[in-house]
């Protein structure tokens, strides 16, 4: 099939068409960098990595872009909490953004463009709406006039009465209507400013995004995509201003993701109940923190809680374990059958998954019946080398998408000619050249468990690595591993 998107414009899943064959331009609203990014944010960061990848390998040109939020009401306010120049601490915070999302996998985006190196092409757009007469000036300030609107709300599919309910005129605001909003802000004494039309002052949040988005996609974009608390007022806002100024439609498919949430409400700063990634981190490792996220559906609300992460952990081990068992097998396998026709399979499934509107969840459990069936063809020696490597080849795939697999470590040669990674301790058992009695096995198969327990993955991903090489094939069970000579 081909891809569909759920479209959060129409509330349907739309055919997937670009505006330009074989390109894709995507924006994506990034953090606003006033404090350490937490793991809702990492959440928006891994869904939309994993859109842009899945583009990327079907073949599509992607120009991905994500913007930073550095003149901001709450990064100002916090800048003089810390006595620091708003523009220094948004530098160490976006610092800090790439260090842990880099950690998570997330690749970078073509371009991140900020609202203080933004200004000039701001500047010039709040100036064309002033000009079409749908937004003025007051007090040093500009404001678009959405009641010039006929069809503000159709993102969220509030009514006007709804949306005055969500607003509010903040101090010092000199608005005729209360629905307008600031494009342009009046500098305030001793905040950061530039130089406009309307004397010293800085950007509104929503005009930053829609300036973006025309100096680097142009007039309309593909896919706009941001977290389900953007889409009323940040998004709705977003579209009033562009198609105003751009005579064009803004974006054709707008995608949200579903807040990751505790306790059934949204993690944030100001609710003072989120966790930062790079705590979390000192926990999970980023596959598993990954594969929590993925094995949802993107556009749901997800919940948080140290469980879930442990039983992703756990659920991640299966599919580990098997990828491991096929990269051991990959030349020592002994069977006839090339699994040629039963991996097309299974990658099709995987992409079908896929296309309908990235179903990361279901196209895992494709994975997971791929992992089976390969066990039970391993189980009774069928595959053949080649067989071995088209099912790797499958589950290479999945992972350039989803990047929650690791390969074994490098390894060098030491004494007795047994191999040991560089960084991992190892038990003197492994040092022996002779044949592996059942006991040793079972030591060692603790000392396996061990490390696991620890999340000294590649000391358990080692002993695996020796034990499969002399023979021994392990299967991890609820109960424990198991174990027997091949």
């Amino acid at each position: 099939m081909a891809l569909v998107i759920y479209n959060t414009l129409t509330k349907r899943k739309e055919p997937f068409k670009p505006l330009e064959t074989g390109k894709v331009g995507v924006y994506v609203c990034g953090v606003t960098a006033y404090d350490k990014s937490h793991l809702g944010h990492a959440r928006s960061a891994i869904n939309f990595d994993v859109v842009v990848r899945y583009l990327r390998s079907k073949g599509y040109s992607v120009n991905h872009i994500t913007n930073f939020t550095d003149v901001d009401d709450k990064l100002i306010a916090r800048a003089h909490e810390l006595r620091m120049d708003p523009l220094d601490l948004s530098k160490q915070m976006i610092d800090e953004y790439f260090s842990v999302m880099d950690e998570l996998k997330i690749r970078r985006a073509n371009a991140y463009p900020k609202a203080s190196e933004t200004i000039t092409d701001i500047i010039e757009m709040v100036k064309g709406l002033v000009d079409k007469g749908i937004a003025y000036e007051s007090g040093g300030s500009v404001y678009f006039i959405v009641g010039k609107v006929e069809d503000y709300g159709k993102l969220s599919g509030q009514s006007l009465d709804q949306m005055i309910t969500g607003t509010r005129k903040e101090p010092g605001e000199d608005k005729r209507d209360p629905m307008d909003f600031a494009l342009w802000k009046a500098a305030k004494p001793g905040e950061i400013s530039w130089d406009s039309p309307w004397g010293r002052g800085r950007p509104g949040w929503h005009i930053e995004c829609s300036a973006m988005c025309l100096k680097h996609l142009g007039k309309t974009i593909d896919i706009h995509g941001g977290g389900t608390d953007l889409i009323f007022p940040h998004h709705e806002n977003e579209i009033l201003q562009s198609e105003a100024y751009n005579c064009a439609p803004f974006v054709k498919y707008w995608m949200h993701n579903g807040m990751l949430t505790i306790d059934k409400e949204k993690m944030s700063k100001s609710m003072k109940n989120f966790f930062l990634v790079r705590e979390v981190l000192k926990e999970y490792t980023p596959q598993t923190i990954r594969f929590f996220i993925l094995n949802a559906s993107y556009r749901q609300p997800l919940d948080y809680a140290e469980q879930s992460l442990e039983d992703a952990e756990k659920a991640l081990d299966k599919l580990q374990n098997s990828y491991e068992g096929l990269l051991a097998d990959a030349e020592r396998a002994t069977g006839d059958d090339d699994a040629a026709g039963i991996s097309e399979g299974y990658l099709t499934a995987f992409e079908k998954k896929m296309d309908d509107d990235f179903n990361t969840r279901e196209a895992i459990a494709v994975m997971y019946d791929l992992a089976r069936e390969a066990n039970r063809m391993k189980g009774r020696d069928r595959l053949s080398r080649d067989g071995v490597k088209n099912i790797i080849s499958v589950f290479d795939k999945f992972n350039d998408i989803f990047d929650v697999l690791t390969e074994p470590k490098t390894t060098k040669v030491v004494k007795g000619g047994i191999d040991i990674p560089d960084t991992v301790e190892t038990d003197e058992l492994l040092l022996k050249s002779s044949a592996l009695t059942d006991d040793e096995v079972d030591r060692l198969l603790q000392s396996r468990a061990e490390a696991r327990d620890s999340k000294d993955f590649a000391r358990a991903d080692f002993i695996r690595q020796e034990l499969a090489r002399r023979g021994i094939e392990i299967q991890d069970t609820p109960e424990g591993a198991v174990w027997k000579r091949k």
